[in-house]
C-alpha cells in the first residue's frame, strides 16, 4: 500500500456501535455522539499501542463528518484530519438526502422519515449499486478492480453474523447515521469547524453524489483555527475512488494525502 511504504502507520476503525457484530446486540439508532465515542477509544488504543501523542485521522463519507466532528473535540489527540466526500451541512439542494427525498417525512418536512426505522439491511446489490452507477464506462472493470469490488462486499457481509439469515444475505447497518446525513443534507449544523486545531485536508471527488461543493466551500470558511486548510477535488473521480483504479484518481488521493501528513509545519 503506498502509504505504508512512505513509512506512515495505517490503522483503520471498521465500524462503530451498531453495525455488523455489534448490530446484534443494539437496536439503537447510532448517531454521531456514539459514533465519535468509538472513535476516541480507538484513537486511545492506537496511542497506546504506537507510543504516538498524536494521529492522523481520516474519514470517508459519513465516517468524514464523524472525523470532523470528533476533530471538534479531541483536537489535542490529532496530528492531522483528512476529509473525503463529507457532508458539512451546507444550504444547497441534495435530491438524494435532501428536502423531498425520500429520507423526509412528508407529513413534518425538515424531519427524518420514521417509516425508516431503526436499521437498514445491506445486500451485495444495494452496495454496488450506487457504485455501478457512478461509473460511466458500461465495462466497469475498466474503471475498478473486479477483486476490490469482491472483496468490498465480501467483508462488508462478514461484519454481521446474522447475515445470512436474511434473503438476500445483507447485513445491517444503524440509521443514525443516515438521520445525521440527512439534517446536514438539509443545512442544519451539528458541528463546527471553527473548534478544529489542526492541519486539515478537505478531498472531494469531482462526480460524487454524497458530499456538495458548497459543503467544501463552507468547511474551508470555517477552519479558521487550523493550522493549514487545503482543499483539493480530484478530477472525474466518483465517490468510490479510494477503490477505483490508480489512474481513475486513487494514485492522486494517496498522493494528496502523503504529502499533506508529511509537510513542513
Amino acid at each position: 500500500m503506498r502509504l505504508r511504504n512512505r513509512h506512515t502507520r495505517v490503522r483503520s476503525v471498521h465500524s462503530a456501535s451498531g453495525n455488523g457484530r455489534t448490530a446484534a446486540k443494539s437496536s439503537t439508532i447510532v448517531r454521531s455522539v456514539e459514533a465519535v465515542r468509538d472513535i476516541d477509544a480507538a484513537v486511545d488504543l492506537i496511542r497506546r499501542r504506537t507510543g504516538a501523542s498524536r494521529v492522523s485521522l481520516f474519514g470517508w463519507a459519513t465516517g468524514g463528518q464523524w472525523a470532523g466532528y470528533y476533530a471538534t473535540q479531541h483536537s489535542e489527540k490529532l496530528s492531522h484530519l483528512i476529509l473525503l466526500n463529507a457532508l458539512y451541512g451546507a444550504d444547497s439542494p441534495h435530491p438524494l438526502m435532501g428536502h423531498g427525498s425520500d429520507m423526509e417525512d412528508p407529513a413534518h418536512p425538515g424531519h427524518l422519515n420514521p417509516a425508516m426505522g431503526a436499521y437498514r439491511c445491506n445486500s451485495a446489490d444495494s452496495l454496488l449499486g450506487a457504485w455501478n452507477r457512478s461509473i460511466r464506462a458500461e465495462d466497469k472493470a475498466t474503471w475498478r478492480d473486479p477483486a476490490v469490488a469482491d472483496a468490498y462486499v465480501r467483508e462488508a457481509l462478514a461484519s454481521d453474523p446474522e447475515t445470512n439469515t436474511h434473503q438476500p444475505p445483507c447485513f445491517r447497518s444503524p440509521n443514525g447515521a443516515l438521520e445525521d446525513s440527512f439534517y446536514l443534507a438539509t443545512g442544519r449544523q451539528l458541528w463546527d469547524a471553527s473548534f478544529i486545531y489542526v492541519p486539515t485536508l478537505v478531498l472531494a471527488s469531482e462526480r460524487d453524489f454524497w458530499s456538495r461543493p458548497a459543503d467544501r466551500d463552507k468547511l474551508k470558511q470555517d477552519l479558521v483555527h487550523a493550522p493549514m486548510a487545503k482543499v483539493v477535488v480530484i478530477p472525474n473521480a466518483t465517490h468510490f475512488v479510494h477503490l477505483d483504479r490508480p489512474e481513475h484518481g486513487r494514485h492522486l488521493l494517496l498522493n494528496e494525502i502523503v504529502s499533506f501528513i508529511h509537510a513542513p509545519r
